[in-house]
């Protein structure tokens, strides 16, 4: 492996089995990730992370299968470290940091969460290079991802930033956009890391953080709720990478096309199947589910209503594959939280759009954009004077 490849460590792929594992409503997908689950852990010999998996009964405990692994960690740190004390004694200081990047990065395989990221840190501490520097920091950051630690991922985004404000090179640049976008996914931030993604779709790299087919999905899922109609078209719907992949990601071929399309009732299906399919099943995007869900409903209903100065209930209901009573309930709700601009006349069984006007907005924008200067004005006067 040349110096520059990064290791995909730690297998993120045992995390989202483990939270599927963990999570009752997912029984339907349970066989096969435990499957999955398993045949990982044996694979990098991941004893410490089995002990943790088997803590929480989402495996059983095999005592045979935990020896062996614990003997091959063993047996592998040892041959490290004394390749790390035969460096300090004969070797120079790049030799030194490559033994303890090895150390660092075997804990981080076997999934050892306070020993790796001890060694790691100690690693960045002696290794030179810049590059190997930023690497390193990014798998600081795989490792927040790996054990769902937010607090881990923000600081060491932060650090891998500064590091790449100073001269980081072009790949990794693009990656770090990857990591930063799928952690504002994560927290919510759907507009923000939609476009970090949307920006990395034609230069991705980072498949050691997440799939190219998984990344694409991710793209599509936050820019559908936050891009335009116009932009949808230009920047999702006919971008070669989405137009390659699409066909192995129907349910989000269907949320796209019908919505620019205007179809909202084949809308209403593909959202649904969206929620269920890759939303809920996913550790990251679980948590803001119905969320997403409520936030593209009010996208869909705006956008119909954009092209209305009034239209039945009745019209809306057929429009969307609803009935009336659901329609006029949900319009309700998102009117009343002011997401709507909207009324409902319920005796005419009508909706009629009361949208804002551009012109009256800009007018109070100016005089309030003016106020603020004004008075910055008058207090600088005060101080001149």
């Amino acid at each position: 492996m040349s110096e520059d490849a990064v290791l995909p460590i730690p297998n993120l792929g045992l995390a989202q089995n483990y939270f599927v594992l963990s999570t009752p409503s997912l029984e339907h997908l349970q066989q096969d990730a435990r499957k999955e689950l398993l045949e990982g852990i044996q694979a990098d010999h991941m004893a410490p992370y089995y002990r943790i998996i088997t803590a929480t009964s989402a495996l059983d405990l095999d005592e045979a299968l935990l020896a062996r692994m614990e003997k091959e960690n063993k047996e592998e740190l040892d041959k490290i470290d004394e390749r790390l004390e035969e460096a300090k004694k004969t070797e120079g200081e790049t030799d030194i940091a490559d033994a303890l990047r090895a150390r660092a990065n075997y804990l981080t395989r076997i999934g050892d969460k306070d020993k790796a990221v001890e060694a790691q840190k100690l690693a960045l501490e002696k290794t030179p290079g810049l590059g190997s520097r930023i690497d390193i920091v990014l798998t600081l950051v795989r490792i927040g991802f790996f054990f769902g630690d937010h607090d881990m991922i923000t600081q060491h985004l932060t650090q891998a930033e500064e590091l790449i404000d100073k001269g980081g090179d072009w790949d990794r640049r693009n990656r770090l956009k990857v990591y930063r976008g799928l952690h504002l996914l994560s927290i919510r931030q759907f507009k923000r890391g939609g476009e970090l993604l949307l920006d990395a779709l034609s230069t991705f790299t980072a498949t050691e953080l997440i799939s190219y087919n998984d990344f694409v999905a991710a793209t599509i899922i936050s820019n559908v709720l936050t891009l335009n109609r116009p932009d949808l078209k230009k920047k999702l719907i006919t971008a070669p990478e989405v137009i390659q992949v699409l066909p192995e990601l129907p349910v989000l071929a269907d949320l796209m096309k019908n919505l620019y399309d205007s179809h909202y009732d084949k809308f209403f299906l593909a959202l649904a199947a969206t929620e269920q399919t890759l939303l809920k099943p996913n550790r990251l995007l679980a948590p803001h589910a119905r969320f997403y869900v409520r936030e593209m409903r009010i996208s869909a209903y705006n956008q119909l209503l954009e092209s209305y100065r009034s239209l039945t209930l009745d019209s809306l209901a057929r429009s969307f594959g609803v009935s009336t009573e659901f329609v006029d309930s949900e319009l309700s709700r998102f009117i009343a939280s002011g997401r709507l601009h909207c009324t409902i006349d319920k005796v005419n069984g009508v909706v009629e759009t009361n949208r804002p006007s551009v012109k009256n907005a800009q007018y109070e924008t100016v005089i309030r954009q003016g106020d603020i200067l004004l008075n910055a004005v008058q207090r600088l006067s005060k101080v001149l004077y």
